[in-house]
Parts: C-alpha cells; structure tokens; sequence
C-alpha cells in the first residue's frame, strides 16, 4: 500500500507545535514591580499587546511572553533605566492564559556631564540663550531620552525661527556608562547663516498687491521671523478683506540670504448685511441692521451703516473708514450718527459727528484720538436742557486672554480722556479721565473670579451743559447690579412747577402730585466702582455665579451703594449669556421703592 503524506504546511505546524486550529482563549496581562507611567509604559511596549484578540497557540503565547523580557528593558531605557530586570510566566487556568511579568527597575542613570552650545552668531541673541538655560535634563538629574528629544528640537525650531534656517547639528551625542549608571551629553549647532525677509507675492487678491503688502510688520531688510508672518498673517485677517489668508515662506526658493513669502487669499463677499436681536435691562428687548461695504475702491476704503431700536434706545449712524497700513497701521474713521436714549432717570437726543485715527499698537495698547461734536437735547432730574460740545477724545486700550470667546485667564484694560478747553463751538468747557479694569483668573476646576473696577473724575465750567453720556452715573447691568440703569449719582430737587406739569400731562389722568418724586438723579462728577464674582461650570455648557458689586457716583462724598446676587450662565452659540438676580444690600442714594428684586441679562464677552 503506498503511504499517505500530510501537506507540508500541517506537518511544520505539528513539529512546531501550533495545533490546527489554534484555539481562541482569552490573555491577560500583568505588570508586577511598576505603577503608574512606568507599568503603562512597560505594557505598550509588548508585541504581546497586539495579539490578545487573535487567535494564538500556547506555543505562539510562551514566545510572545518570554520576548516581552526583553521589550520591556528595552523600553524602559529611555527614561534612563538600563538596569531593568524582568522574568515572566504564563499562566493557565483552563482555556483562560495570564502573561505575568515582574519588573525590577533599577538604578536609574544620571547625567553627570553636559555640554550643549551654539556655535555662530546665533549664540548671542537671547531667546536662544534661554532655550539653552532651559535644555533638559540637566547634569544631576535623571537621563530623559523623550525630554532630551523634546528641549533638543525646541533649540532647531527657536533657531529657525529667527532666521537661521540652515542651521544644523554638528554632533549629537548621548553616552551612557551602565557601570556607573551616568550618562553623558554633547550637542553642538552651527547657526549658519541668518536670512531677511524677500519679497512678498499674493496670489487670488482683488486689492493691489502694493496696498496689501504695506500691512507688512516689517520693514524691508529685517530678518526673517516666523513671529512676524503669523503678525502679517493676522494683520490681513482683521483687514476683513478675505475669507481665506494663507501667508507662507517659499524656504525651497531661499537664495541670497532672503526668503520670498507667499501669500494666498479668497476675497470675502464686499457686501455685508447684518440683523440681530438682543435684550439687555439697560435698554430693553431690540433689534439693529446693519450693512458694510468691505472695500470702496483700490485703497481699501470701508462704508456701512447701522440702525439699532430697542424699548429705550433708538440709533442711526453711518461711518467711513480710510486705512493706512505700515509697520505700525492706522486707520482713519468718519462717523455721523443720531441716537435717542431713555432712561429711568434721564433722556438724551443728540446728533453726533466724529473723526478718529486708531494706531493698532502704541506702546502695547491700541491708540485712537479724534475730535466729537454734539449737539441736541436732554431731561436730567425732569428738566428739559440743550447742549452743543466739540471735544478732543483719546483712548487707550489693552485686552489679552488665552480665550478671547471664553477666557479663564485674561485682562482688558481700557483708559478715557476728554476735554473741551475752550468754548470754540461749544456751551461749556470740562475735562474728564476714566480707567476701567476687568481681570479673569482661574479658581479651580471649571472655575473662575472674575474682577472689575471703573474709576473717573470730570472737571467743567458749567456741568449743568454736560449731556447725561459724559457724566458719571453707576447701576446697571454693567456697573452695580441690583439698581437701575444710571440710577446712582447725584440727586438735585425737580421744580414744583415741573412736578405739576408732569401731573397735568398725564395721559391717564392717575397721577397726583405725591406720586412724582421730589429729587431726580443728575450724575455725578467722580465714578469710583468695584465688583467681584465667581462663576463654576457644572456642565461645558450651564454654571451658575455668586456676586458683590459696590460704587456710586458723586460730587463730594462718597458714599457705597452695594448689590449682591446670583446668576446663571450659558455658553451659547452666539456668546455667554448672563441672567442674574441682584437685591440692594446698602444704599442711601435712591428711593426706598428701588429697594428690591432686580433682573439683569447681557450677551456678550467677559472682556
């Protein structure tokens, strides 16, 4: 009879030992000796790990497991420990297998030595000081290889950054001596040499390439910074001519000692209409509409209009906007507007005329100066008065936050000055100052405090000429909750001859004299007013707000006007909303009927 012959892929898995099938049983791993990162980095490191939802044999299981040994001291090493000892069984409880390892850590090595330096001109500028100072590990500490990686790159990238783009590694060295567990560092750069910034080429722009390339942060011959292209970058983003700005170098066309940039745009739509809704307790529930033209002409010119009507706030304006971009950009704004403005303790109708240049970075801060005009009329304390100003008007403004939509950690600070000196156009001379301060911190786990303060100080020949938007008044949502809007300041006695015409007129015919307050609030010409509020998030969305807020407008003494309350707070997709619930705690500057429950809501940024 002639004999049979298996196929020779069974007959090499039976001398292995595999069986056909395998059999799929169920492996687990334990790492005894290490916690922690460690037993996590132990495990990651076992080929192991990416067989145990396959089907294995026991064969395929007790070499997996005893290589592991090995894959585990190898892994370990690069956080400097090259004496690891590993042993490991596999263990079986019927079908089910445990692949145990116990480990040994060791010694870890340390660095004795190290030498890390920049050779060339680069070594003298010092943000690359720092980032040698900063290089890690340092002699003493335990060797790292992940870290040293990390400080070592970070050297290359701040070189790069500042132009020397060539520069490259002359000896890179870690040595480890296991016998005395120490190890050793030598890196070297040469620097190279440091390139300028090239010409600068657009490519999809609707504006001439000779406008756009003045919003350049640098003059011509500085040396190249990846700092400034994320500035320029930016510069034409806010410019709200494009959808789209992509600003890079073209390092592969680098040649005597500059770099081209390369920047790549999609206009944006030139028309833009706006319309929105809003509620505030200051002004009421309102609508606006708005449009803007992004650009008039090859200057880059800008034009729009924006009407706002609210329950106690009615606004007209157009504005025209002419930019001079530079090293430090300008813009100049042309603005004429109407608004009509109630509230409980005033009236104003003015027509309003401006023109302003803003300096987007003047010594940190964003500068702008102009001259307003106004004129119209307004009722303080019932009394009907009129008002013409032509005024000088600078600001100076700050903000920085790790989040500008919702910042844990940020500051924003904003300085007023006004002044009419003479009486050229206008019924009164005055001049005012005014510092606000908002700053946001983290408190802990979804957490934050949230601080602000406002303080003034006006000086006028007549403030009786001065309309209610340049006198000092406190209360609201954005001032001390718990009162009304403006309904904090100084109080001047209404006519009794105003208080019965007020009667006389009173469409109702319900009115008598004892029900029109004898006092009505003018303002005041000092503002002093601090707040503080924490805030905790229970979800990413919802958080709730504890808060104290106290101030008062005055002409002499000054007397604290303080409201406390809670708040809601929802992160929205249209921006945090703000619901708070705020009692007088002390007051003696209103009547005894605004003693009570006051309900605020605003829409908007925290700076």
């Amino acid at each position: 009879m002639p004999r049979r012959r298996l196929p020779l892929p069974l007959l090499l898995a039976t001398a292995l030992g595999l069986g056909i099938p395998a059999a799929r049983a169920a492996v687990t791993i334990e790492i005894q000796g290490v916690e922690g990162e460690f037993a996590g980095v132990a495990r990651d490191n076992l080929e192991l790990a990416q067989y145990l939802d396959r089907e294995l044999s026991t064969a395929q299981l007790r070499r997996l497991t005893k290589a592991g040994e090995a894959e585990i001291r190898r892994g370990l090493e690069p956080w400097g420990y090259y004496d690891v000892q590993v042993t490991s069984e596999l263990q079986q409880n019927g079908a089910d297998f445990k692949a145990v390892y116990h480990v040994t850590l060791g010694e870890r090595v340390i660095v004795r030595d190290s030498s890390v330096v920049v050779n060339g001109e680069a070594a003298e500028l010092e943000v690359v000081q720092a980032a040698l100072e900063a290089f890690e590990p340092r002699v003493g500490e335990a060797l790292d290889h992940w870290l040293y990686e990390l400080r070592k790159n970070e050297v290359t990238s701040v070189l790069q950054a500042r132009g020397y783009l060539d520069a490259a590694l002359e000896r890179h060295r870690v040595e480890v001596m296991r016998a005395s567990r120490s190890a050793t560092i030598d890196l070297a750069w040469n620097s190279g040499e440091r390139y300028r910034m090239g010409d600068v080429h657009f490519t999809g722009n609707q504006l001439p390439e000779e406008f756009l390339a003045r919003y350049r942060p640098w003059t011509p011959d500085e040396y190249y910074s990846v700092e400034d292209l994320l500035q320029f970058q930016q510069r034409l983003v806010d410019a709200d001519y494009f959808s789209i700005v992509s600003v890079t170098p073209d390092l592969d066309h680098r040649a005597d000692g500059r770099v081209p940039v390369d920047v790549q745009v999609v206009p944006a739509k030139r028309n833009i209409y706006s319309a929105s809704a809003f509620v505030s307790t200051d002004t009421g529930p309102g609508g606006s509409l708005g449009w803007q033209r992004r650009w008039m002409n090859d200057r880059g010119d800008k034009a729009g209009m924006q009407l706002q009507y609210a329950t106690r706030l009615e606004s007209y304006s157009v504005f025209y906007r002419i930019p001079k971009p530079g090293v430090q950009s300008r813009l100049y704004n042309m603005t004429a507007g109407y608004r009509d403005e109630t509230t409980d303790t005033t009236r104003a109708r003015l027509v309003r005329l401006g023109a302003s240049e803003l300096l987007d970075d003047w010594h940190g801060y964003a500068r702008t100066l102009g001259l307003q005009y106004l004129q119209g009329s307004f009722v303080v304390a019932e009394q009907l008065r009129s008002t013409k100003l032509l005024y000088a008007e600078g600001l100076l403004t700050r903000r920085r936050a790790d989040d500008l939509l919702f910042p844990t950690r940020g500051v924003s600070v904003t300085y007023t000055a006004r002044a009419a000196p003479g009486q050229l156009f206008s019924d009164t001379t005055f001049a005012s100052i005014r510092a606000d301060l908002k700053w946001v911190r983290p408190a802990g786990d979804r957490s934050r405090i949230i601080l602000r303060a406002s303080a003034g100080a006006l000086e006028t020949g007549n403030f009786d000429s001065l309309p209610p938007e340049l006198r000092f008044f406190a209360g609201g949502d954005r001032s001390v909750r718990g009162f009304d809007y403006q309904a904090i300041g100084e109080k001047e006695t209404i006519p009794d001859a105003i208080r019965q015409a007020i009667v006389d007129n009173d469409p109702k015919k319900k009115k008598t004299l004892a029900d029109v307050p004898t006092q009505g609030v003018v303002g005041g010409r000092y503002l002093a007013v601090v707040s503080g509020e924490f805030e905790h998030y229970f979800t990413e969305q919802w958080g709730g707000a504890v808060f104290v807020d106290a101030g008062d407008a005055f002409n002499n003494a000054f007397n604290a006007n303080v409201g406390a309350g809670v708040g809601v707070r929802w992160r929205s997709p249209v921006g945090i909303i703000r619901v708070d619930f705020a009692v007088p705690v002390r007051t003696d500057r209103t009547e005894i009927d605004d003693h009570g429950l006051r309900f605020h809501i605003m829409i908007g940024p925290d700076l």
